[in-house]
């Protein structure tokens, strides 16, 4: 059976579609724009199937999620959602519409030229959205009390204890006090912003200590916390990413898709390597850097991980090891080689992913049943 390729240029209000007929010279039709809405998707969709042919369709990601990918595939056809950055472009095409994106993408996805994608189940999505959303707590937090310490700095109050946001430095802010009303109800109104930005970003970890136990990672999840410098939210926050670690042929496969494998543009004779490609979950790539920075003290088994260990199968505890001995050797290394310490930590960031993924293959996901 010949199949049409279908691409869709979806946005909030409308959906552009136009469709690529099978072969080489196949023609390339505009199909008209339609409303984002599942009704006339489903009209779109039996309109075009009417031609007899097996359907595929395609269409960017975007922030409007995969709703529309899951009502075609519930349908009983094929759709990828494509990664925008890996979009084929020519530097002379200046004009750029609706319908031009359209018929774009139905024709490389014909010709094989587009790259899919992983789509999350629909509870790996939550899953995902609420580690999100500690992340957006996370940042809030941050900025409100970048702001607190600005106020105070125009003000000549500066604190002079060796780490802020302690008891002691709670103390010595509840002792300020400024001159004229304006100033205190400021002040006070960044304390409460602080506190209330504090309490949303603690109440969110919480519910997601209460709900790992429930998800399809979470053997995986409690198999990672087995490693130096990762805890659950770690895990979770990498895991939400990356979903189901065994769909990675290779670990240096998940390192690229983290975004830590180095850049390179090499041609003939010529080979040059830059700085870390940064692709991918910007977010599991930090949390990834920031667990590696514990391998710059000496491999030991601390109280907090003895428990956890004990508890593991021996095969996971032995890979728990390995890394560690492994990756605090590879820091001494590369620091003893004039290697500053932060390049020295993303390269170690890159071979944790790798017993990441060694993991990944020794821990399935377990769903519940429908």
């Amino acid at each position: 059976m010949s199949v049409t390729y279908v691409g869709l240029d979806a946005h909030k209000k409308t959906i552009v579609s136009a469709t690529a007929e099978d072969g080489r010279t196949g023609e390339v039709r505009s199909q008209g724009t339609i409303e984002n809405t599942p009704t006339n998707v489903d009209k779109l969709i039996k309109r075009l199937a009417k031609s007899g042919h097996e359907l595929h369709f395609c269409y960017e990601a975007s922030c409007c999620g995969y709703g529309l990918h899951r009502q075609i595939v519930a349908a009983g056809y094929k759709c990828d959602v494509i990664a925008p950055s890996r979009i084929p472009s020519k530097p002379g095409d200046h004009i750029k519409t609706d319908r031009r994106d359209a018929m774009k993408l139905a024709r490389l996805l014909r010709a094989g030229e587009l790259d899919a994608i992983w789509i999350p189940d629909a509870a790996h999505e939550a899953m995902r959205d609420l580690i999100r959303s500690r992340h957006d707590a996370m940042k809030h937090l941050t900025a409100t009390k970048q702001q607190l310490l600005s106020f105070l700095l125009r003000h000549g109050r500066i604190y002079t204890g060796k780490t802020t946001w302690t008891h002691r430095h709670y103390r010595w802010l509840a002792d300020q006090k400024f001159d004229f009303p304006a100033q205190q109800i400021v002040f006070q109104d960044y304390i409460n912003a602080v506190r209330d930005a504090d309490k949303r970003h603690a109440d969110l970890i919480k519910q997601i200590e209460r709900l790992v136990p429930h998800w399809s990672l979470n053997l995986l999840v409690e198999a990672l916390c087995l490693l130096k410098g990762v805890n659950l939210i770690v895990a979770a926050t990498i895991l939400s990413a990356t979903g189901d670690l065994r769909r990675f042929a290779t670990p240096m496969q998940l390192s690229a898709y983290l975004g830590s494998v180095p850049s390179e543009h090499s041609s003939g004779d010529n080979v040059k390597r830059g700085g870390i490609t940064k692709a991918g979950n910007g977010e599991a790539r930090r949390v990834l850097i920031q667990a590696s920075w514990c391998y710059r003290f000496p491999a030991r088994v601390t109280n907090g991980k003895e428990a956890k260990l004990s508890a593991a199968d021996k095969a996971l505890r032995d890979v728990a090891w390995r890394a560690q001995k492994r990756l605090c050797e590879r820091y001494r290394a590369l620091t003893a080689k004039g290697k500053k310490a932060p390049v020295a930590c993303v390269a170690v960031a890159r071979e944790l992913a790798t017993f990441i993924w060694e993991m990944g293959q020794l821990v399935p996901p377990v769903y519940s049943p429908c």
